[in-house]
């Protein structure tokens, strides 16, 4: 299973972003893909919160093209909402104290922690997610 972070799905639907051809054929070989995808709330609200907002991408969509663009996404075949369950928080704190994380990087520690609880890869684009020593990271713009 691959769970995806917002950043591949802004760059995929933010044409003037240089990683846009990139994280776009990569999120449609996912979506159409046999493998499960996972986007966790936080993932599809952080993305509906930022490709809306003038100063995350050039051209913001609004609340309801956002809002629409994730109903597309909901409606694949192959792709799951997980929830946090009971191994959580226990991932969740050994995250944070290993990779001593605080201030901005406790989002990126929930969603290491929930990639963790359901065995999934994380995919994205931003390279904090290294820091997390029992993860297994994808990164398109690596490939």
């Amino acid at each position: 299973m691959k769970m995806l972070d917002t950043n591949i799905m802004l760059y995929a639907y933010d044409r003037s972003s240089t990683h846009h051809d990139v994280c776009r054929t990569w999120l449609e070989a996912a979506f159409n893909g046999d493998e499960l995808v996972a986007l966790p709330w936080q993932t599809l609200l952080a993305f509906v919160r930022l490709s809306t907002h003038p100063r995350a991408v050039r051209q913001p969509v609004s609340g309801e093209a956002a809002c629409a663009i994730v109903g597309q996404w909901l409606a694949h075949p192959n792709v799951t909402v997980p929830n946090p369950a009971g191994d959580f928080w226990a991932l969740f704190r050994a995250q944070v104290s290993e990779a001593q994380v605080k201030g901005p990087l406790v989002t990126d520690a929930a969603l290491a922690a929930l990639a963790l609880e359901c065995g999934a890869i994380l995919c994205s684009t931003d390279r904090d997610f290294r820091r997390f020593r029992s993860l297994r990271v994808e990164n398109p713009l690596e490939q």
